[in-house]
């Protein structure tokens, strides 16, 4: 993260976020829709102070990591393709209802992954109100 010109900052905090972000928009950063990042508090905070009419959503990849550290080695490939599944619906209403079945089916072997699911849903399903065919590009900002 750098803070307005070519100075480092130092922290990943919210008034640093906050900062970036203002000097971005006093650059002409505007119409912005979606943010995707990883979800440090401050940052999200910073988003929705100063990019107000824009959804959030955290990053696929930032989350599959964060829900594969509460699993077991084993059972890792399992949980990954069985939430990737929620991801390759085609439509809003079948990316609402697969994260509901996941849920259901992990809650009983993996109660905390599907406490995590269900917590993030908003977070991890903004996507899926843009149109279909940009979904591949914008569910997550590691390409």
């Amino acid at each position: 993260m750098r803070s307005s010109g070519s100075t480092p900052s130092l922290k990943e905090s919210g008034p640093a976020w906050t900062a970036f972000l203002l000097d971005l928009v006093a650059r002409g950063l505007s119409g912005v829709r979606l943010v995707i990042s990883d979800s440090h508090t401050g940052l999200v905070a910073a988003i929705e102070a100063t990019l107000p009419q824009a959804a959030w959503q955290k990053c696929r990849t930032h989350f599959m990591r964060n829900v594969l550290t509460r699993v077991p080695k084993s059972a890792q490939p399992f949980v990954a393709t069985l939430v990737r599944t929620i991801f390759a619906q085609p439509s809003p209403e079948e990316v609402a209802a697969q994260l509901s079945r996941v849920v259901e089916q992990l809650s009983g072997k993996f109660p905390d992954v599907a406490i995590i699911l269900e917590e993030a849903a908003a977070d991890i399903t903004a996507f899926s109100t843009f149109p279909t065919a940009h979904w591949r590009q914008i569910w997550s900002n590691n390409p």
